[in-house]
């Protein structure tokens, strides 16, 4: 198998961060770059759910988080991944399974690798985890928490 691309989906949370001492361990292996996503909420369509907001709020809202995403991923390229030749950052806008499939398909990753649930779910196994497995053709590495 060649493994020129890995995909390493993240929340922020400690669970996603298992998943990273593996990335890190494959990607020197294969000299492989690490592809990391991080996916912003789409606050309007969840905040339709609640009713109405204030657009400049869902603009506040998603300028700090993008803020706080750049921040953290910079945080985690200086502290982890200097021993890897190739990573590269990525925020995307969404729902966090159909950015993970867009992504996978636009920069032709080889492997996911990614944590069994993430922060938010209160289940063994994750949605979001589940719906990447279901729905690619590509292998997909579950780390569990």
């Amino acid at each position: 198998m060649d493994v020129s691309k890995i995909l390493w989906p993240t929340d922020f949370s400690e669970n996603a961060a298992q998943a990273l001492s593996f990335v890190t361990s494959l990607a020197e292996k294969y000299g492989a770059e690490i592809h990391i996503l991080y996916v912003l909420k789409d606050y309007p369509a969840v905040g339709a759910s609640y009713g109405y907001h204030d657009p400049e709020d869902y603009k506040k809202m998603k300028e700090w988080e993008q803020k706080f995403a750049e921040s953290r991923l910079n945080e985690i390229c200086e502290k982890f991944l200097n021993s890897c030749p190739l990573f590269f950052r990525h925020i995307r806008v969404g729902d966090p399974a159909k950015e993970i499939l867009k992504m996978v398909q636009e920069e032709s990753i080889d492997v996911v690798v990614m944590a069994s649930r993430g922060d938010e779910s209160h289940f063994d196994f994750g949605s979001v985890a589940d719906r990447v497995i279901k729905c690619t053709d590509k292998p997909t590495v579950i780390i569990p928490v």
